[in-house]
């Protein structure tokens, strides 16, 4: 009530000054042009009564009975309240007004007649304005006279008296109506608003923080609520990791989360900078009209990384690719990130358009993808390609040596095989680094490597790390096996270590996984929230459908889209009871279409989609939706949840954190994994069914089973590879790569180990 009352008054105060002084000037305009108009008018009626005055014969100049006539109808006429002619102070002629004012007037008239100029003053008579204006004027005949007009004046003062009152009542209105509109205003507008945003924060106090996060507020109140819903999110998740610390106290488990992992971080390195390399930003800004949005490019790497460098902080070194990135960054290219809750530092650098086009598209995703998937897809390798690849690696290694000038050992942990020459290119220039190269993608056969014709600059550039890391033990070996056959090395397979001349680097796995807490283990105990139905989920979509399979995809040829799509078509076929009830439903990230590879997979996937939709479809039903676009996070979470199963068909990778991402939104350990044996998850998710995605029919089957599948067996699977991603989370992953990196001891060497 307080605020009200102080607002109102503040208003109902500022509106009467602006009004008093408004009126003031209007009082003074309008006092001085009725002054004028009186004075001229007086001046006039002077002029005029004086030329009337000198028409009286001589002989009779000064004759009482006709002046006094002439006085008598001068005021009469022009409404004057007095005129008076004056010879002397014995010898005054004038009305009965005019005599009575004239003594007031004597001081005055002889300063007028020894001037000899007209003179128009203001006299006060009886409480009330007079104008008199006098005359001098001179006959031949007689000595100087002065003739005296006087005007009443009062009126003047009555008009400006009404403005006051117009002037107070309108003000008395308006304050009376502004008075109500700011209350009211203040009340729906303001305090209404506040009021639900103060409910909410008292539900998040509570521990439902979804309704705050879903509440929209005004536009004015948007920047309090954002800050207030991020306020209550560090306080829930300083909540949340003490909680989590007291269960796994009271449980006796070893699980990691963030805070274990910063503290063991922090001891690990003993406060030296984490530098993160990638090619891919964590973040980028792209233009959408007039304004700049941030997004998350579709990338498991990034999914793996980003939680590590929230809870590490330090440097994250990446090609810029949004086209407002630019303008968002200091000189430097650097920029604090998230972008609503900064942790760690970005730093971009920006490549050229043949830069872009031969080291990225050309001999990283022409060249070494195609060679280390094995997917039948040929890999092309040119010169001029391999020139650029080499040229982008040297301006990462500048860089990385720049940013740590002044470190004598940093911790550099190069992400993929965009940057498979960086390690020795920073070995070279800072022998004591400690650097770590991790491998996203698979290891192939050495035969297959053998393929590439710069594997040997290519092998001793990775070897130039302490650590290189894959996702599998098989991926490890496939590794070694390769350097033993191109390289003149020593290979001790016991402790799987290389020693190239002076070099020695570890060979081990690390399967990556994703930020999974136990608190995000025993969600399902406490969450109260529904999950969305199947039938919620494609009804947004114009579709009328029981069951519903998800699948989460950059449209790569890697990823066996096209056998998943024959999969459901064989499935439908051999099972026409589930025609009108069953929809799959596709997520794909259109990637890298500048690749004639790429464009050819997205355009035979619409294609096959199309007519699988073509020859099953219904009014209001079709068996596959296909969504080709990128999701967030967010937005791919309820398609998780409502799926009765997820189906991941690669045809060869790394590990695919899809699968963990779907197992871990199984809060009610419900739900089936399809997973290809081709895919490193396969060794890690043994709660999943395995198929060989070449097989349509093996696939198809698996299809039948997990729509079928009792809920008992959907539980044991899932809480079996929920259990699993817990104890391997990501902060897991990261813990035990950075205790290598920064605790590395290297055996003796005897020299006949190869």
């Amino acid at each position: 009530m307080r605020i009200k009352v102080t607002l109102i008054f503040s208003v109902v105060f500022t509106v009467g000054m602006v009004i008093l002084f408004f009126t003031f000037y209007q009082i003074s305009s309008e006092k001085a042009k009725l002054r004028a108009e009186l004075e001229k008018h007086t001046a006039e009626v002077a002029t005029f009564f004086i030329s009337q005055y000198q028409t009286i014969k001589p002989g009779n100049l000064g004759g009482k009975d006709d002046l006094t006539h002439l006085i008598d109808s001068f005021c009469k006429t022009y409404h004057v309240k007095g005129i008076a002619v004056y010879v002397n102070p014995d010898s005054i002629t004038a009305n009965r007004e005019g005599a009575s004012l004239v003594p007031l007037s004597v001081d005055y008239i002889q300063q007028a007649m020894s001037a000899g100029t007209s003179q128009g003053t203001y006299l006060l008579v009886n409480g009330e304005p007079v104008f008199q204006y006098i005359r001098p004027l001179s006959h031949t005949d007689l000595s100087s006279k002065a003739v005296i007009i006087y005007t009443e004046a009062q009126y003047i003062e009555n008009i400006l008296q009404g403005i006051w009152k117009r002037n107070f009542l309108r003000w008395f209105v308006q304050a009376l109506i502004i008075s109500l509109i700011t209350f009211l205003v203040i009340e729906w507008e303001v305090l209404n608003p506040l009021n639900k945003i103060l409910s909410h924060i008292r539900e998040a106090r509570r521990g439902n923080t979804e309704a705050l996060k879903k509440y929209t507020p005004r536009r004015f109140l948007a920047p309090l609520h954002k800050e207030v819903v991020h306020v209550v999110e560090m306080m829930n998740e300083a909540k949340a990791i003490a909680e989590e610390e007291a269960r796994l106290r009271a449980r006796s488990e070893a699980v990691w989360t963030p805070e274990r992992l910063k503290v063991e971080v922090k001891n690990l390195l003993q406060n030296a900078r984490l530098i993160v390399v990638s090619n891919r930003e964590p973040y980028m800004h792209i233009r959408e009209g007039k304004n700049i949005r941030c997004i998350v490019p579709a990338s498991g790497m990034i999914t793996a990384m980003e939680p590590i460098l929230k809870v590490c902080g330090g440097l994250w070194i990446a090609s810029a690719t949004g086209d407002a990135d630019r303008e968002t960054t200091d000189k430097n290219g650097k920029i604090q990130v998230p972008p609503d809750d900064p942790r760690y530092t970005l730093k971009r650098l920006w490549l050229t358009e043949e830069e872009e086009k031969h080291f990225y598209y050309g001999f990283s995703n022409e060249g070494i993808w195609p060679l280390c998937h094995i997917a039948h897809t040929r890999p092309v390798f040119r010169k001029e390609d391999w020139q650029y690849y080499k040229k982008v690696n040297e301006k990462f290694a500048r860089t990385v040596l720049e940013e740590t000038a002044g470190e004598e050992q940093p911790y550099i942990l190069i992400q993929d095989y965009h940057f498979s020459l960086l390690p020795r290119l920073i070995r070279k220039e800072k022998p004591a680094a400690r650097i770590a190269l991790f491998w996203h993608i698979p290891w192939p056969n050495p035969e297959s490597f053998s393929i590439c014709p710069w594997q040997k600059e290519i092998l001793e550039g990775m070897l130039g790390a302490d650590l290189i890391g894959f996702h599998t033990q098989y991926h490890c070996n496939h590794f070694l096996e390769t350097v033993n056959n191109a390289l003149e090395s020593i290979v001790l397979w016991e402790n799987f270590l290389v020693k190239v001349k002076e070099q020695r680097t570890f060979v081990k796995p690390f399967p990556i996984s994703i930020p999974f807490t136990l608190k995000d283990y025993d969600q399902q105990e406490t969450e109260n929230s529904l999950s969305p139905s199947p039938s919620q989920i494609l009804a947004r979509y114009g579709i009328v459908a029981e069951y519903m399979g998800i699948g989460v995809e950059r449209i790569d040829y890697t990823k066996g889209l096209i056998e998943k799509m024959l999969a459901i078509e064989y499935f439908l076929e051999k099972n026409p009871s589930y025609m009108g009830k069953f929809t799959f439903v596709q997520i794909g990230a259109p990637s890298r279409m500048l690749l004639s590879s790429y464009a050819g997979i997205f355009s035979r996937l619409v294609n096959e989609v199309e007519r699988i939709n073509n020859r099953f479809k219904t009014k209001n039903w079709k068996p596959v939706l296909l969504l080709p676009r990128h999701h967030s996070q967010q937005e791919i979470e309820p398609f998780y949840e409502a799926a009765h199963f997820c189906l991941v068909t690669s045809l060869h990778d790394g590990m695919n954190l899809v699968a963990k991402e779907f197992v871990a939104r199984r809060h009610k350990n419900n739900g089936v994994l399809i997973l290809s044996r081709f895919a490193g998850a396969s060794q890690e998710l043994t709660g999943a069914l395995v198929i060989n995605p070449y097989n349509i029919e093996e696939t198809a089957k698996a299809i039948k089973n997990a729509l079928e599948m009792s809920l008992q067996e959907q539980y044991q699977r899932m809480k079996r590879m929920r259990q699993m991603i817990l104890a391997n989370n990501i902060y897991a992953w990261a813990a035990r790569l950075i205790t290598n990196i920064a605790s590395l001891s290297f055996p003796h060497f005897t020299g006949d180990e190869k």
